[in-house]
C-alpha cells in the first residue's frame, strides 16, 4: 500500500469515481499536514445510481433462503480477516487517517468479521416462524425483509459500528447503500468494497463525501425501506424529520453519557483500574458508550482516585503507529475544541483538573489534535463536563453517600445509552442495573472490550430508538407478517 491512496464509490458491483470525479482530502490528525489520502465524494447522482441497484438487486438476495445468504456472508468474514498482510495494511492506514492506536485498529477490523460470522449463525433460528393455534383463525408470524436499507456510520468506530448493521441487513434480505463518514472514509471504503465484491452487484453500494451534499439524498430517498444511523443527536433529530416525510422506519443510535457507580464494596483489586481507564479512555474517550461520568462511594473515593490517577498518568500520548503510543490524537479538530473548552470551563470555576499522561514528543503534541486525558475531581454537577457528552479523554469523578443519591445523579441526564455498577455483590449489581435508566448495563467492565454482542444495544430517552445487535439486531431489519386461515387450513 503505498503512503497515500484513493478510494472510489461501488456500486452495482463495480468501483467507480464520483459522477462528476469529484474527491477530497484526509488527513492524519497526529500530523494535520500530512495527506493520507484521497475520497471519491459522491453527489446525488451516484446516491440515486446506488438506490436503483440496491433496488433492483433486492428480489433475488431476498429470494435466497437464510442458510444461502448465511453462507455467503460467512465467505465474506473469512475474506476480510484472513490475509493478515492486507488487515495489517488497512489497519495502518485506518491509524493514518483516524489517529487511534493501532491495537484498535486492528481490533476493528477482526470485530467486523466476528460479527458477520456472528449473524450467519442466526440462520436457523430465523428460519422459524411462530405458529397460534387459536379459534377463529390459526396464524402464522412470520418475517420479511424491508428491501432496500440505507447504513450511516459515524467516523469514531466505523468498523465495529458497520458490524452493528451490515450484516445484520444482509442477513435478513435485504440490499444496502453505506454512507461512511467523511472524516474516517479510506479504510472502511476499502473494507466495503472488499465486501461489496464478494455479493451479487447491487447487494451491497458505498457511497462516500459530504453529508452536506448528499446526507439528505441518502436518508431522504423514497426507496429507502429502513434507515439505521449511528451519530449525534442533533443530526439524529435531523433524521427523524426528513425520513418522516416518507414514513421510513428508523434505529438511530444518538449520544452517551454514560455513568458508572462504584459501591462501597467494590473490589478495586487487580486490574479494576486498567478496566475503568479503558472504559473512559479507549480510543482517546471517542465512543458513544464510554464511560463519561463516575459516581464513587465516598469511602472509596480517594482510593478510586488515586488508582485511576496512577493508570492514566502512565499512557503514552502520541503517533498512534508507534508501538509505545497507547493513545493518539483526537480524531478533529472540532471536537478537539469541545474537550478543550470543557476543560477551561472546568479550571474557570476553580475545579480540580488534572491533565495527565506522558508526551515524549512535544513537537508533535503541539501540532497535531492531541490531549491529555483528564480527571475533574470533585466535579460540580453543573458544568458541562457532567451535563454534556463529551466525546473526549476528559472524565469527572463524583462522590456519593447514598445509592439512592447514586441512581438519581445517574438519571439525571438526558441521554440513556448505557451504564456500569461495581460492586463485589452480585445481586445489589443487578438491582440498582434495573433502576437506571439505559439500555445496557456493565457489571464491574464498561465498554467495547466488556460488550457481549448477543444482546440487543441501544439507548433510552436521547440516546435513540431500536437496537442493534443480538438476534434482535437482525430482526429489526424484517417487518412482521401475519398469516391467517381457518382452523386446520394452514397449520
Amino acid at each position: 500500500m503505498s503512503d497515500t491512496v484513493e478510494t472510489q464509490l461501488f456500486i452495482n458491483g463495480a468501483a467507480r469515481p464520483a459522477s462528476d470525479g469529484g474527491t477530497y482530502d484526509i488527513f492524519n490528525p497526529a500530523r494535520p499536514s500530512e495527506l493520507v489520502g484521497r475520497a471519491a465524494a459522491g453527489t446525488p447522482d451516484d446516491v440515486e445510481a446506488a438506490m436503483k441497484a440496491a433496488h433492483r438487486a433486492f428480489p433475488a438476495w431476498a429470494a435466497l433462503s437464510y442458510a444461502e445468504r448465511a453462507e455467503m456472508v460467512r465467505k465474506v468474514a473469512a475474506a476480510i480477516t484472513q490475509d493478515m498482510e492486507e488487515v495489517e495494511a488497512r489497519a495502518r492506514l485506518f491509524t493514518r487517517e483516524h489517529g487511534k492506536i493501532v491495537f484498535e485498529t486492528r481490533l476493528e477490523i477482526s470485530r467486523l468479521g466476528e460479527r458477520f460470522l456472528q449473524c450467519a449463525n442466526y440462520a436457523d433460528r430465523l428460519e422459524q416462524d411462530e405458529h397460534i393455534k387459536a379459534a377463529p383463525n390459526d396464524t402464522i408470524i412470520t418475517r420479511q425483509p424491508r428491501c432496500v436499507a440505507a447504513l450511516v456510520v459515524p467516523w469514531n468506530w466505523p468498523l465495529v459500528i458497520l458490524g452493528a448493521k451490515l450484516p445484520q441487513a444482509l442477513m435478513a434480505g435485504n440490499t444496502v447503500v453505506v454512507k461512511p463518514s467523511a472524516n474516517s472514509a479510506l479504510a472502511p471504503a476499502m473494507t466495503l468494497s472488499r465486501i461489496a465484491e464478494m455479493l451479487p452487484p447491487g447487494v451491497v453500494n458505498i457511497v462516500t463525501g459530504s453529508a452536506s451534499r448528499i446526507g439528505d439524498a441518502i436518508i431522504g430517498h423514497p426507496l429507502v425501506r429502513f434507515l439505521n444511523f449511528t451519530g449525534s443527536v442533533d443530526v439524529g433529530r435531523h433524521v427523524m424529520k426528513v425520513t418522516a416525510e416518507n414514513i421510513t422506519p428508523v434505529t438511530l443510535e444518538l449520544g452517551g453519557n454514560d455513568a458508572g457507580i462504584v459501591c462501597h464494596d467494590a473490589d478495586l483489586t487487580g486490574d479494576v483500574f486498567q478496566r475503568l481507564y479503558r472504559a473512559s479512555f479507549m480510543s482517546t474517550g471517542q465512543i458513544c458508550y464510554a464511560l463519561k461520568r463516575l459516581y464513587v462511594h465516598k469511602s472509596r473515593y480517594d482510593e478510586v482516585v488515586a488508582g485511576l490517577r496512577t493508570v492514566v498518568d502512565a499512557q503514552v500520548i502520541g503517533d498512534g503507529l508507534l508501538p509505545e503510543t497507547t493513545m493518539g490524537p483526537m480524531n478533529n479538530a472540532k471536537q478537539l475544541k469541545v474537550v478543550a473548552n470543557m476543560i477551561a470551563e472546568a479550571r474557570a470555576a476553580d475545579q480540580d483538573v488534572h491533565e495527565l499522561g506522558q508526551v515524549p514528543d512535544q513537537e508533535l503534541y503541539q501540532n497535531g489534535y492531541f490531549q491529555r486525558p483528564a480527571l475533574v475531581l470533585n466535579a460540580d454537577v453543573s458544568l458541562s463536563v457532567v451535563r454534556k457528552e463529551q466525546f473526549g479523554p476528559i472524565l469527572p469523578i463524583i462522590p456519593f453517600e447514598t445509592e439512592v443519591e447514586a441512581i438519581a445523579m445517574a438519571n439525571d441526564d438526558p441521554f440513556g445509552l448505557a451504564s456500569s455498577i461495581w460492586t463485589a455483590d452480585t445481586q445489589r449489581a443487578v438491582a440498582l442495573a434495573r433502576k437506571i435508566e439505559a439500555g445496557y448495563t456493565f457489571v464491574n467492565a464498561h465498554g467495547p472490550s466488556a460488550m457481549d454482542n448477543n444482546g440487543p444495544f441501544g439507548g433510552f430517552k436521547k440516546s435513540g430508538i431500536g437496537r442493534n445487535f443480538g438476534y434482535e439486531g437482525v430482526t429489526q431489519f424484517q417487518g412482521l407478517h401475519s398469516i391467517a386461515g381457518g382452523p386446520g387450513m394452514i397449520l
